[in-house]
């Protein structure tokens, strides 16, 4: 288990919500009913490409690519999650 050797305050958690939310690109498309429809692009998302090295659970991974995949889940909630995972470092 990775030690806590620092915590992350309110703005440092801010400016890394702004910084995914703004540059990671998303491999969702264009409109939310096109997305549900088509699902995400996996191989050029960069939320999820980060929490394949960041997320220590697999069985949470595989359920994010299944359901972000086919569209259940779209890339806000991906990128939250993204945000969750690296600032509770």
């Amino acid at each position: 288990m990775v030690q806590k050797f620092f915590k992350i305050n309110l703005k440092q958690r801010t400016c890394v919500y702004t910084q995914i939310n703004r540059y990671a690109f998303s491999g969702g498309q264009d409109s939310v009913e096109k997305h549900r429809e088509l699902g995400a692009n996996l191989e050029v998302d960069i939320s999820f490409k980060y929490l394949i090295f960041c997320l220590d659970y697999d069985d949470k991974l595989e359920e994010i690519r299944k359901e972000y995949g086919s569209g259940c889940m779209l890339t806000g909630e991906v990128k939250q999650l993204l945000v969750e995972v690296l600032t509770e470092w």
